[in-house]
């Protein structure tokens, strides 16, 4: 694609190689110190910018020079060969973005997120026994993904959207393809996202001939009665929920039950209260990111960044990841230490982004993780890695950082 001239020729690939499924990959370091603006080549052959130092990635994230909704003209970079669908929650800007995110935002505010809670202690209780019975008195070893930390947040969103959970599979195939970076070639990407879409829009026609009291039968409502979102918008925006509302939590609970699993304390480290279940679920979240960076942004005037203009129709991708690493914003950045979290000399993480298109699941993950970490040290406190972890291993090409498996035992 165009760039401008005085943008150098890319050199990096993105995502950095990743040499370990415990640690983020050894290069955000290096570039933070000595090359905050990174050229680099994203998956889909086109140049682009990666920034990692923590204040310059917050300000990315806030400004409304850095588009989502750009992504998708055609004269845009991209960061795949197939790109998200114009018309999403990732692909708007405000005040599109704004009125689309108003649809679903009830459905995760935190009052109702608290209520949801029993029912979320109940579908996690109810997995680990299936976990203990699947095992008989042998104490594993079992894979966690497979037997919870997938199960877990799929149940939950299905519930919560009134897609049937016994199609769980299904969407592990879809899902994959549609976060795919180089996992999958593009053609086998946008079959599987046209069939997702096709079985979405097979679930809409149900919801309209019986409405239930689903969030997917409240936006079928919402778009017959308005005329909006339109039903492209509607069949996209169901994708985003779903994928999104399961990948990335089963995700971050592989990889933070790993990090814990990694201390001496195991899972004695989860504590009873409520408060500090929570601090620990903040500092967990900053040192297991969703995925290497945010998704992309393009550039719709000049920005600066770090001392360095980047020209319109650029590609940046604001590297969460690295900017939760930073040194020059957190003590021992690498170290895990719930008591860093409310610390005022100390940032907030920025897992769930910044400014308008900030997670608005934020809150059911925080409670999911809560939870389940809470369940598994109530029923597992004897729970460790039945496999060096060494050799646990981190799916390649995914948009989502998520552990291929992770064995554990518990006698």
């Amino acid at each position: 694609m165009a760039q401008d001239s005085a943008t150098p020729t890319p050199v990096r690939p993105y995502p950095p190689p990743r040499r370990s499924a415990t640690e983020v990959p050894e290069d955000y370091a290096l570039l933070r110190a000595e090359e905050p603006v990174a050229a680099v080549t994203l998956p889909s052959g086109d140049p682009g910018h990666l920034v990692s130092r923590y204040d310059d990635v917050r300000a990315l994230l806030a400004d409304p020079r850095c588009s989502r909704a750009a992504t998708v003209a055609p004269e845009a970079p991209k960061l795949t060969a197939v790109p998200f669908d114009a018309g999403g929650l990732f692909t708007m800007d405000p005040p599109e973005h704004t009125r689309l995110r108003g649809l679903v935002a009830r459905a995760f505010t935190p009052r109702r997120v608290e209520r949801m809670r029993p029912r979320l202690e109940e579908l996690a209780g109810e997995l680990a026994d299936a976990m203990a019975a699947g095992n008989g008195a042998g104490g594993g070893p079992t894979d966690l993904n497979t037997a919870f930390a997938f199960p877990f947040p799929m149940a939950v969103i299905c519930e919560l959207l009134g897609v049937p959970f016994a199609d769980r599979e299904r969407f592990r195939t879809w899902s994959d393809a549609v976060l795919s970076l180089t996992a999958h070639p593009p053609e086998e990407m946008l079959r599987h996202k046209q069939a997702l879409l096709a079985y979405l829009a097979d679930l809409v026609a149900d919801k309209r001939r019986a409405p239930g009291t689903d969030l997917l039968s409240a936006l079928v409502g919402v778009r017959d009665e308005e005329g909006r979102p339109d039903e492209r918008e509607l069949l996209v925006l169901a994708m985003t929920l779903l994928v999104a509302g399961h990948e990335t939590t089963a995700g971050v609970l592989g990889t933070s039950v790993l990090t814990l699993l990694r201390q001496p304390e195991r899972l004695g480290l989860v504590p009873d209260g409520e408060e500090a279940t929570a601090a620990l679920v903040e500092e967990l979240l900053r040192l297991n990111p969703v995925g290497d960076g945010g998704p992309l942004r393009v550039t719709t005037e000049p920005v600066e960044v770090a001392g360095r203009v980047l020209p319109p129709n650029s590609a940046v991708i604001a590297s969460v990841c690295s900017a939760n690493r930073d040194g020059s914003r957190y003590t021992d950045p690498d170290r895990l230490d719930p008591d860093r979290t409310g610390d005022p000399a100390q940032p907030p993480h920025l897992a769930f982004g910044h400014g308008p298109h900030y997670c608005l699941g934020a809150p059911l993950a925080r409670a999911e993780l809560a939870v389940a970490l809470r369940v598994l040290a109530g029923r597992f406190p004897a729970l460790r890695p039945a496999v060096p972890v060494e050799s646990v291993t981190m799916h390649r090409g995914l948009l989502v950082n998520r552990l291929t498996e992770l064995p554990v035992r518990w006698d």
